[in-house]
């Protein structure tokens, strides 16, 4: 019998850049090859531009030991968890880390309501994201005959 490793979840920071950017890069492959373009921001970003957008971001990383399989990125408003860039290592996926990813930052969130947005094509995420609540709110048309999917979710109060 095999045991899994733990899966330790902590806050994002700068310093995690090089490995988030890493895990980033492999995991939006398979959404280029999906919607058959490597044109999109997740693939695109700089390091430069990672550092830049994590001084200021929140969010949390999950790691095996020292290896980072696992990163989301949040901004909060008072009224919206903004949920982006969810990244899972390749071999990882299916592992339930994203699900707990994207329970440490609804946790952590005083907003009444999360929203995060996913392509229509990508239909392993539009089926994690529904087993964890959420719902389509709005679909937004590409030229390319696909959509952005918007889905939204109730949030309990969070900490006092």
């Amino acid at each position: 019998m095999t045991h899994e490793p733990d899966v330790v979840l902590s806050r994002i920071s700068s310093a995690d850049a090089g490995e988030v950017l890493t895990v980033q890069r492999a995991a939006f492959v398979s959404e280029a090859l999906i919607y058959g373009t490597p044109d999109m921001p997740p693939l695109t970003q700089t390091l430069d531009e990672l550092r830049a957008e994590l001084a200021d971001a929140n969010g949390w990383v999950a790691r095996i030991g020292p290896r980072l399989v696992g990163a989301i990125r949040v901004r909060e408003t008072d009224d919206l968890l903004l949920i982006g860039r969810i990244a899972i290592a390749p071999d990882m996926q299916g592992a339930g880390i994203g699900r707990a990813l994207l329970e440490a930052a609804e946790h952590d969130s005083r907003a009444p309501e999360a929203e995060l947005f996913t392509g229509s094509l990508s239909e392993a995420n539009v089926r994690l994201y529904e087993s964890c609540g959420y719902r389509v709110t709005e679909r937004v048309e590409q030229d390319d005959g696909t959509a952005q999917l918007f889905m939204r979710k109730r949030l309990d109060p969070g900490p006092a």
